[in-house]
């Protein structure tokens, strides 16, 4: 999607929900990208912690 087709479907969707929930929907879109990384994010610490704490075991 160009940016002429982007900007006339976010108009598109201004005139016929209005302003907030088109500005809502944006924020939530991001915002459920960035919990998708800090999850990913989240799950490769809990497995590093996991791998710490074997190997710690292990040594002893």
């Amino acid at each position: 999607m160009d940016n002429t087709n982007a900007l006339s479907y976010f108009l598109a969707a201004i005139s016929q929900v209005g302003f907030p929930i088109v500005l809502t929907g944006y924020l939530l879109l991001r915002f459920e990208k960035k919990l998708d990384i800090l999850t990913e994010t989240m799950l490769r610490l809990i497995d590093v912690i996991h791998n710490k704490a074997s190997e710690g075991s292990h040594g002893k």
